[in-house]
């Protein structure tokens, strides 16, 4: 099964690195859709099947922790699963993430297998279920 992927973040560039990486990883990617803040990406989850949100914390416009609050509030996506993609260290800021229903997050930077075996652990593919995730020895 490949999954469906939204990936949120206000930097071209990074949305570019994140689905290389998914690709690299051999994580199973459907189709896909990038959005630059959290109001982009609402707008796209009304007219697209999602299954998975890789999403940005600092962004202008509407950020990461209000999209999730935004999202959470339409009640349709409470299985939707939301990891954050950040450089944030700050324990308490992740900490409210996770209490606001994010499914877990990734610091940046990652190597694309640990995004891979994390992504495939939160989608229930664990122990392989024929997903290989390859050490291609390159990091973002």
């Amino acid at each position: 099964m490949s999954y469906n992927v939204l990936i949120v973040d206000d930097s071209r560039s990074m949305r570019k690195v994140i689905k290389k990486a998914l690709n690299l990883s051999g994580f199973r990617l459907g189709d896909w859709w990038e959005a630059e803040n959290g109001r982009q990406a609402l707008e796209l989850l009304e007219s697209n099947w999602i299954d998975l949100v890789l999403c940005d914390l600092h962004m202008p416009v509407m950020n990461g922790k209000d999209f999730l609050k935004a999202l959470k509030s339409l009640g349709n996506y409470d299985d939707l699963p939301v990891v954050f993609i950040t450089t944030e260290s700050n324990q308490e800021r992740l900490g409210e993430l996770m209490a606001l229903g994010a499914t877990g997050y990734v610091r940046k930077p990652f190597h694309p297998e640990e995004i891979c075996s994390y992504l495939s652990g939160i989608m229930g593919e664990k122990n392989g279920n024929g997903m290989v995730c390859t050490d291609e020895g390159c990091d973002f």
